[in-house]
Protein backbone atom coordinates (compact mmCIF):
# COMPACT_ATOMS: atom_id res chain seq x y z
CA UNK A 1 0.00 0.00 0.00
CA UNK A 2 1.48 3.20 -1.02
CA UNK A 3 1.40 5.89 1.54
CA UNK A 4 2.20 9.89 0.25
CA UNK A 5 3.12 12.93 2.06
CA UNK A 6 -1.03 14.13 1.93
CA UNK A 7 -1.35 11.07 4.24
CA UNK A 8 1.02 11.68 6.39
CA UNK A 9 -0.07 15.20 6.61
CA UNK A 10 -3.55 14.30 7.34
CA UNK A 11 -2.35 11.70 9.89
CA UNK A 12 -0.38 14.27 11.94
CA UNK A 13 -3.17 16.76 11.90
CA UNK A 14 -5.54 14.33 13.64
CA UNK A 15 -3.12 13.20 16.27
CA UNK A 16 -1.99 16.89 16.65
CA UNK A 17 1.29 16.81 16.09
CA UNK A 18 3.85 18.95 14.16
CA UNK A 19 5.79 16.90 11.20
CA UNK A 20 8.13 18.70 8.89
CA UNK A 21 7.98 18.47 5.39
CA UNK A 22 11.65 16.37 4.98
CA UNK A 23 10.10 14.34 8.40
CA UNK A 24 6.94 13.52 6.37
CA UNK A 25 8.60 11.76 3.43
CA UNK A 26 10.82 9.35 5.69
CA UNK A 27 7.17 8.94 7.57
CA UNK A 28 5.48 8.06 4.25
CA UNK A 29 7.82 5.30 3.49
CA UNK A 30 7.99 3.89 6.85
CA UNK A 31 4.08 3.76 6.95
CA UNK A 32 4.07 2.15 3.96
CA UNK A 33 6.23 -0.32 5.03
CA UNK A 34 4.55 -1.28 8.09
CA UNK A 35 1.49 -1.70 6.21
CA UNK A 36 3.02 -3.83 3.58
CA UNK A 37 4.08 -6.22 6.93
CA UNK A 38 0.44 -6.21 7.78
CA UNK A 39 -0.77 -7.43 4.17
CA UNK A 40 1.80 -9.93 4.30
CA UNK A 41 0.84 -11.23 7.60
CA UNK A 42 -2.77 -11.43 6.48
CA UNK A 43 -1.80 -13.98 4.07
CA UNK A 44 -0.82 -16.29 6.78
CA UNK A 45 -3.14 -19.25 6.97
CA UNK A 46 -4.04 -19.69 10.21
CA UNK A 47 -7.15 -22.29 10.19
CA UNK A 48 -6.88 -24.57 13.23
CA UNK A 49 -4.83 -22.64 15.69
CA UNK A 50 -5.71 -22.17 18.83
CA UNK A 51 -5.83 -18.38 19.90
CA UNK A 52 -3.57 -17.91 22.52
CA UNK A 53 -4.46 -16.40 25.87
CA UNK A 54 -0.83 -16.12 27.41
CA UNK A 55 2.77 -17.00 26.53
CA UNK A 56 3.25 -19.75 29.35
CA UNK A 57 0.98 -22.57 29.62
CA UNK A 58 1.27 -22.14 33.60
CA UNK A 59 -1.97 -21.59 35.47
CA UNK A 60 -1.94 -18.85 37.65
CA UNK A 61 -1.67 -19.51 41.32
CA UNK A 62 -5.04 -18.74 43.19
CA UNK A 63 -5.27 -17.24 46.69
CA UNK A 64 -8.21 -17.33 48.93
CA UNK A 65 -10.09 -13.24 48.81
CA UNK A 66 -10.42 -12.91 52.12
CA UNK A 67 -10.11 -9.23 53.90
CA UNK A 68 -8.17 -8.59 56.24
CA UNK A 69 -6.30 -5.64 58.07
CA UNK A 70 -2.65 -7.08 57.01
CA UNK A 71 -2.02 -7.54 60.57
CA UNK A 72 0.76 -5.34 60.41
CA UNK A 73 -1.38 -2.17 61.94
CA UNK A 74 1.43 -1.45 64.73
CA UNK A 75 4.31 -1.49 62.22
CA UNK A 76 2.08 1.18 60.14
CA UNK A 77 0.66 3.21 63.26
CA UNK A 78 4.62 3.43 64.11
CA UNK A 79 4.30 6.37 61.41
CA UNK A 80 1.95 8.43 62.89
CA UNK A 81 2.93 11.90 64.50
CA UNK A 82 -0.61 11.14 66.56
CA UNK A 83 -2.83 8.38 66.78
CA UNK A 84 -5.88 7.06 69.18
CA UNK A 85 -6.18 3.31 69.48
CA UNK A 86 -5.74 1.82 66.03
CA UNK A 87 -6.36 5.09 63.69
CA UNK A 88 -4.14 7.76 62.57
CA UNK A 89 -5.07 11.52 64.51
CA UNK A 90 -5.74 14.12 61.82
CA UNK A 91 -6.67 17.97 62.13
CA UNK A 92 -10.33 18.83 61.09
CA UNK A 93 -10.52 20.26 58.46
CA UNK A 94 -14.21 21.25 58.13
CA UNK A 95 -15.87 24.04 60.38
Amino acid sequence: MSVDKNVVKKISRLARIHVSEERSEMLSVDIGNILNWIEQLEEVNTDGVEPLSGVNEHPLAWRDDTVTDGEITDKVLKNAPEKAGEFFVVPKVIE
